[in-house]
C-alpha cells in the first residue's frame, strides 16, 4: 500500500501541532504550579480583573481569597482570579559610563519631532498676506 506524500506530509503537520499542543499544557500547568505554591497569605497579588492587594486568608474548601486592597478593605475573590503575584524587584540602574546614542531632538511646546511638520504645517516659512481670503473682514 502506498501512501502519496501529501498525505504524509498532512500527518506530519497533525503529529507537529499536538506534540506543541501538549507542549503548552504541561507548561500552563507548571506555570500555575508556581503561581498557586506562592500564593500564601501575607504575598502581594494581582487579580485577572487589575485589583492589587495582600492576602489576609485563604479558604481552601470554597476556593476563596481575602484581599486587602488598601487598610481596613477586605475584597473576598475567587483563587483563580489570582493572575500573579507582585515581586519587589530591585531597578539596577544602567551604567553611566556606556554611550547612549540621542534621539532626534523634540519640540520645546510639543511631543513630536522637530525635523518634520506636522500635517498641514507650513514648511517655507512665509507668514500669510492680508489677500488670504480667510483673513479679510466682510465690510471689505
Amino acid at each position: 500500500m502506498a501512501f502519496d506524500p501529501l498525505t504524509i506530509g498532512m500527518l506530519a503537520i497533525l503529529a507537529v501541532l499536538i506534540f506543541f499542543m501538549f507542549r503548552n499544557g504541561q507548561k500552563r500547568k507548571r506555570d500555575m504550579e508556581s503561581l498557586q505554591s506562592q500564593v500564601v497569605p501575607g504575598a502581594e497579588v494581582m487579580t485577572n480583573f487589575g485589583l492589587y492587594g495582600t492576602i489576609l486568608a485563604i479558604d481552601e474548601g470554597d476556593n476563596k481569597v481575602q484581599l486587602e486592597t488598601s487598610p481596613g478593605n477586605v475584597v473576598t475573590v475567587h483563587r483563580q482570579t489570582i493572575a500573579r503575584v507582585i515581586t519587589d524587584e530591585v531597578i539596577v540602574p544602567a551604567d553611566d559610563a556606556t554611550d547612549t546614542v540621542a534621539g532626534p531632538e523634540l519640540n520645546a511646546d510639543h511631543a513630536t519631532y522637530a525635523e518634520n511638520p506636522e500635517f498641514g504645517e507650513r514648511v517655507d516659512g512665509t507668514e500669510r498676506t492680508t489677500n488670504d481670503s480667510r483673513n479679510k473682514k466682510i465690510d471689505e
